[in-house]
This record gives C-alpha cells, structure tokens and sequence, in this order.
C-alpha cells in the first residue's frame, strides 16, 4: 500500500511551549509526540521565517539558495530593495521530486509561496502575496472553489498595531479560515503529500508575548491578554485533531516549526552605535526617529551601516561596489574584522555581558549565492533584535522601533514525526531544519537527491514492525 503525508507547519512554535509548558493542554499534538519520534529542530543561519521554509523543503543552506532573508539589497546601492519570492527559488524542493514522480501534493501558505508555483497538484500562496486580488493559486481555477466556500483568502494578520484585540480577533478569525480550508482540500482532492504552513503562530506570539511571560520586561500580571497565546495553542491543538480524524491509516503525520521564539529584550539601535564607534558619517544628527534611507548619511565619509530586523545586516561601504565606497579592497578584510570584534565587546544597558555573535557569510555557507550582507549579526543570542532606525538618540530600547512586538526568533522549532501504523519507534531526539526533506522523500519511497544536506529521520533502526 502506497502511505502519504500530511505535513503541518506551525511558524515559529518553540519546543519550550509545545513539549513543555503547554503539553498538558494539547492532547492531540502530545499523542503525537508520545507515540512517534519528536524533538527540538534546529533551524538556519538566519533563524527566520524567509529562508528557513524553503532551507527545509530544499535541504540546501542559505547561501546556495542566494537568501537571507525576506528583503535584500539591490546590488550597488545604499537603500533600495527587493522581496524574495517564489521565483527566487531556484533549487528543486520536495513538491518538485514528488511531481516528477507522477505524485500529487497540495501546498499551502509554505514562504515564499507568491507566486504560485506549477506542480502535480495544488497550490496557494503564502503571506507575501500582495493581495487577493492577485493570482495565487495553481491552478487559477482553485482561486474561484476557495472563494466560493470560504471568502477571499486571508494570507496575513497585521500585529504590529497598538489594538491588541483587534489582533487577536483577526488571527483568530485568519486560523480559522486557513484550517477550513485545509480540511476541505484534504477531502476533496486527490494526494500523496498534503503541506500547509499556519503563519498565526508567529503573530500571535510577537503581538501577546510580554502579556504572558511573566520573565519579560514588560509583563504586568492580571492582564486582559494574559491568556491569549494559550488559548489560540489550544485553538489550533483542536483543529489538529480534528484534521486526524479526516486522514487515513495510510498517513503519516509531521508537524513542524521553522524556528522558535522568546521574549524579547529589547532593541539595539546598531546604526546610532556604528555612528558612536566612528563607522557611519551622519552629515546632520538626525531630530526625529526616520529611517536610515531618510536620514542624511555622508557617504563619503561613512564605513559600514546596517539594517534592522531579528538579526542585523551590516554592509561595508566598499570601493568599486558602492557609489562611495571608500573601504579599499585589501582593506576590506581587515575592516570585517574589526567590526566583529567591536559587536563582541557591546554590552547590555546595564553593562551586562551580551552573548553577540557576527559571521561572515562565508563562513556560515559553503557558497555564497546572491546579495549576502558582510556580516550577519546576532545580538545577545537574539534576546535583541536590532533597531536600523536613527534618531533616537540612545542604544537601546525597551520595545520594538517600528510598531508592537513582544518576541524575538529562537534558534529551535519543532518535528513530530507520527505514523498511525505504530510503525515507528517512540523517541526523543535532536534534529536539523535540513533533514526535513530527505525524511519526507524517503517516507515515501523515493531516492534522497545526493545534494540534500540533511539526512532522514527514518532509517531500518527506526522502524520496528
């Protein structure tokens, strides 16, 4: 008999919350882990949403993807932009092997899904579609049977606004409709690999973070949202459930994270410290907090900026690739190491140590693909993310510089690895976000490509029977 897998994705789920904290209250995802192979899965350099979806579907590291993450710099500029998208992939992931080999997969919401991809089966794209007026499903007839029984699709919540509630209700309410969907596709359609990725886990956890964790900074006890993420975890533990029942004993079940989450400490303000430290030249201090590409930088005279976000880019402003480059190039290495240097000695307000960790990207990769930053920046383990605004004329901040946001990103998703045959032996072990793939490839019976990083999670030892 042929098996299949239903793969669940829940963004950000940290293994702390979902093994630990909250087990008791999610019967269904606990059954799951109690009768399969589970644990922490470790996620990519960055730990973040864009690269690390595709980093598992693909099995191949960052740099040989050419991402970094969800914006990049254009090529010999300062500040301008370009989103990833799906045609930014251009290794073959696990959708592709399994159309090659005459099976069908329905995939939904897994970044960076927009546009839709052509496969064996179906697709709907993720949350960096425009909107849903665009074109975001494969075939463009799913778009018009998805409307038709459940409204247009909601690819996305905003979290980073002050009206709590508001958020909570359109996460909810985004689930819900995400789910339905889901049980829907998996009755309806013909399949032998069923992905969906739920992006309401990492909303709801930056939006209500400091509301529930009494060891966050901000966290003041009897609050009205103090139940908000534990609700919603047993919102999605009952669709889970309700999900198992509509599959057969020929489905393997995997649920997985990206990455995980925690409080978040603060934010570090690293272009006001570049400034401090000698590296950005600003030609007027700025009076009010602005953007970086909105404040008035001497080029001329500026050495290295960096961007904001759960970890930080730094650029050098190097001779030959930037208009004003005035890094010379056998200066270059010498400049990155400096840099490198002066982030490990940053303390925390207070003059406590800070864990900071800068790579280059060579030496995080094997290859170096696309638009890499020169450094790739970790403040404090990422307890801090990284403010790239100026202007406010301090380092550190107590909240996020664009908007509400309680959590930063953690270094450990999670796997669950379920068969309802029992075929698999009952454990608790580490893992990696690239062996993700060949797992699923090998579960159904295909070979695993030689260039996959990652290797399976089942092998014969696994297996008993």
């Amino acid at each position: 008999m042929s098996r299949k897998i239903l793969v669940i994705g829940l963004d950000a789920a940290p293994p702390h919350l979902v093994f630990e904290k909250f087990r008791k209250q999610l019967p269904n995802i606990t059954h799951l882990a109690q009768n399969g192979l589970y644990g922490p899965l470790r996620s990519t350099h960055p730990p973040i949403t864009i690269p690390a979806w595709i980093v598992m579907m693909t099995s191949r590291n960052p740099g040989t993807l050419g991402i970094y993450g969800f914006r990049h710099r254009k090529k010999n500029t300062y500040n301008e932009i370009y989103i990833v998208n799906s045609r930014s992939i251009k290794e073959r992931a696990v959708w592709d092997y399994l159309s090659e080999n005459n099976k069908r997969s329905i995939i939904i919401s897994v970044p960076p899904g927009y546009p839709p991809r052509i496969i064996r089966g179906y697709w709907i794209s993720c949350f960096i579609t425009p909107s849903n007026s665009k074109k975001y499903t494969f075939p463009l007839s799913l778009r018009e049977e998805i409307e038709s029984h459940f409204g247009p699709y909601i690819f996305d919540a905003d979290f980073r606004i002050e009206n709590r509630e508001k958020v909570r209700q359109d996460v909810f309410r985004m689930t819900k409709q995400h789910f339905d969907v889901v049980e829907y596709l998996i009755q309806q359609k013909k399949w032998d690999f069923f992905m969906f990725v739920e992006i309401g886990v990492d909303r709801i956890q930056h939006a209500f973070w400091k509301f529930f964790d009494k060891e966050h900074h901000l966290y003041e006890p009897g609050n009205e949202f103090e139940h908000v993420i534990p609700e919603y975890y047993e919102y999605i533990d009952r669709r889970i459930g309700e999900l198992l029942e509509k599959i057969g004993e020929d489905t393997y079940v995997l649920i997985v994270s990206d990455h995980g989450a925690k409080r978040m400490k603060g934010a570090f303000v690293i272009n006001e410290w570049l400034a401090e430290q000698g590296y950005l030249e600003f030609e007027r201090e700025p009076r009010e907090v602005v953007n970086l590409d909105r404040a008035e930088i001497n080029w001329d005279k500026t050495i290295a900026w960096g961007w904001g976000g759960y970890y930080a880019r730094v650029f050098i402003n190097l001779e030959g690739r930037e208009p004003n480059g005035i890094v010379k190039r056998e200066d270059y290495e010498d400049v990155r190491q400096q840099l490198i240097e002066d982030i490990r000695k940053i303390r925390g307000p207070n003059g406590e140590p800070m864990k900071n960790l800068a790579y280059r990207p060579e030496d995080l990769y094997p290859i170096t693909k696309g638009d890499p930053p020169d450094l790739i920046v970790y403040f404090d383990d990422l307890y801090w993310r990284s403010a790239g605004t100026v202007g406010h004329n301090k380092l550190y901040l107590p909240e996020n510089d664009i908007g509400p946001d309680d959590a930063v990103h953690d270094w450990d998703g999670i796997f669950i690895l379920y068969d309802p045959q029992e075929t698999l032996n009952r454990e608790r072990r580490n893992a990696e976000i690239k062996d993700i793939a060949p797992t699923i490839l090998n579960l159904l019976g295909l070979p695993i490509p030689e260039n996959m990083e990652g290797r399976s999670l089942v092998s014969g030892d696994d297996i008993h029977g």
